[in-house]
């Protein structure tokens, strides 16, 4: 399942499309009943989450967000939400953070599942392994590799993935490495539904903390990861928020958005 036949499945009201790029509205317990809905039918499909910052690099990366085209697309954070506000008069039903969701969607899924983890550095996978065995007992959670190896290694890996077959594939390797690997390599041989997941191998391991839950109801959580890592996050967010929001801007003044590949470099 892509998002045309999200389309098709959900009714028009379903997708907004922010900066050409299609994000399901849906309600946090209905998303949840949909994967686990694709894992029961085998239906395979790539799942990722749209927030400002991969929007930014989306707009000025037309292999990126072409790859984008083919994903189930959730939505993440306060950004893409006054987005669709600006250009939709309403905000998307709920915040479907990858870093809250995946973990609450494993919890609720009550029939066994093999979960592979690809992706953060070693020790983080296996931290996280352990925390996701954790909060949900009735799966497997299997360590592939972590998100550093040469060219080389990639079909050792890939046949890796095939052998185990997971019903779920948590790839976290940052933005936008994740996406493109998953387009380039994982089909329905490998797994049921890989998913695009970031940083959360890092949150669930511990080693990067989370915004504490009153900053996070605030929506303020990318606030405390700036103040947390003001180095590597400081053009993501202080540049990249108000770039973002003034090419929605564009979206709604002008009815499309800027072609991919316009103004490069304004998000990274």
């Amino acid at each position: 399942m892509n998002m045309h036949t999200a389309h098709a499945a959900f009714g028009v009201d379903s997708l907004k499309t922010i900066l050409g790029i299609s994000v399901l509205a849906i309600r946090w317990d209905d998303a949840i009943a949909l994967l686990t809905r694709l894992i029961a039918e085998r239906r395979f499909t790539k799942i990722s989450f749209l927030n400002a910052h991969n929007a930014n690099i989306a707009s000025v990366d037309p292999v990126f967000a072409e790859a984008l085209d083919d994903f189930l697309i959730l939505p993440d954070g306060v950004g893409v939400d006054m987005a669709a506000k600006l250009l939709y008069g309403a905000p998307f039903p709920d915040n479907l953070n990858g870093t809250d969701f995946i973990p609450a969607f494993l919890q609720a899924s009550t029939r066994p599942l093999t979960v592979g983890l690809l992706g953060a550095t070693r020790v983080n996978a296996e931290a996280a392994s352990t925390r996701l065995a954790a909060l949900a007992v009735q799966h497997r959670f299997v360590v592939i590799h972590d998100g550093y190896f040469p060219p080389a290694e990639e079909p050792a890996i890939i046949d890796r993935i095939a052998k185990l077959h997971p019903d779920v594939l948590l790839v976290a390797m940052g933005v936008p490495r994740q996406e493109l690997w998953i387009a380039r390599h994982i089909d329905a041989r490998h797994c049921t539904l890989p998913i695009a997941v970031g940083a959360l191998l890092d949150f669930l391991s511990g080693t990067v903390p989370r915004a504490p839950l009153w900053m996070r109801q605030l929506r303020l959580e990318w606030l405390f990861r700036l103040w947390i890592e003001p180095g590597r996050l400081w053009r993501r967010y202080v540049v990249g928020n108000p770039v973002f929001l003034l090419r929605v801007l564009r979206q709604k003044l002008f009815g499309k958005p800027e072609a991919a590949g316009a103004n490069p470099g304004a998000s990274h």
